[in-house]
């Protein structure tokens, strides 16, 4: 399962709206036959990539997949069916899909034609590498990422707007990257006529062919000559919003600001994690950019605290992943 999971990893920007999947296909000797990852949008699942390789030899292996496999007809036939049509004899899911189409449908349909199966298996690993496809098939609405890059006494922007550069050439590349996994990048529209920021992914890991470029959004309305444009432009109720992308199979939305936007996300509480770029940078005084606009907690006892879930140095930054 773990090297499932590795698998799956490996197509995480590749695949949304389907989540990225991982099979690892093991015969009745113990060797790993065929293994496999989700496909771009439109390719096969993870379980018929692993099933191709491993051809007859999965005549009563076990398949290990991190996600429940599928029951349904979409762009691909039911992967369920072509696992009981491969002759395998277990099948060991990491977690259940809580997508409607599926939900434990795919693994009774595997129990009626005799397959033994298991849930549970690196569950909370798996749960947290496709939180946000999770989050989308339960709430019908985007995974929301905050990204931020500060300074040490917490400014985002000088008093003069400028805020280029504040982190280093690392953190900036592990931005395309955050770019990359999300489909949609939101900012609010004095964002794009203070900075005209592109909002594109251009310097990632991956080559240029396997890129996915985000949807652009923006909350309000772009100027016709920004460099966003052309931009899905939003406003009104955070809630309606995320409703609509969620509409749009936005699994995934990185906001990237402004203090206004941020501001707003937060104290509404639609945030599922903070990603915070900390640069060894003082601007001081009290002039700078705050990172939320508005007013803040009156007192320490309304202050609200998350849960630090990883600290990583990238150059002379670093990144801070907290969650509520």
């Amino acid at each position: 399962m773990a090297r499932a999971v590795e698998l799956a990893q490996g197509v995480r920007t590749l695949t949304s709206p389907n989540p990225w999947v991982g099979c690892v296909i093991v015969d009745v000797s113990g060797e790993v036959v065929g293994e496999g990852a989700t496909a771009r949008y439109g390719g096969p699942h993870a379980e018929a990539v692993a099933l191709a390789k491993a051809a007859e030899r999965a005549r009563g292996a076990t398949a290990y997949v991190t996600l429940e496999p599928c029951s349904h007809h979409g762009k691909t036939p039911p992967c369920a069916d072509a696992l009981i049509a491969a002759g395998v004899s277990n099948v060991i899911a990491a977690i259940v899909d809580p997508d409607a189409k599926v939900a434990g449908a795919g693994l009774r349909a595997l129990e009626r034609a005799g397959v033994a199966v298991s849930t549970g298996t690196l569950a909370d690993v798996v749960s947290d590498q496709l939180r946000p496809y999770l989050v989308h098939r339960s709430t019908g609405r985007p995974y929301v990422v905050l990204k931020l890059a500060v300074t040490l006494d917490g400014r985002t922007a000088a008093p003069d707007g400028s805020s280029r550069w504040i982190t280093g050439a690392a953190a900036r590349r592990d931005v395309h990257r955050l770019r990359a996994e999300s489909d949609a990048v939101l900012v609010g529209a004095g964002t794009v006529r203070l900075d005209d920021p592109e909002l594109t992914v251009r310097d990632s890991e991956e080559s240029a062919g396997e890129l996915r470029q985000p949807l652009r959004v923006v909350l309000g309305h772009a100027p016709a000559g920004a460099r966003v444009q052309p931009a899905l432009e939003l406003g009104g109720d955070l809630r309606e919003v995320l409703d609509e992308l969620g509409k749009r199979k936005v699994l995934q939305l990185l906001v990237e600001g402004g203090a206004e936007v941020a501001g707003r996300f937060h104290r509404e509480g639609l945030v599922d994690r903070y990603v915070w770029y900390l640069a060894p940078m003082f601007l001081g005084g009290d002039d700078g950019r705050a990172v939320f606009a508005g007013p803040g907690a009156p007192t320490m006892e309304q202050a609200w605290r998350g849960r630090l879930i990883s600290v990583r140095c990238l150059g002379g930054d670093l990144r801070v992943d907290v969650e509520p």
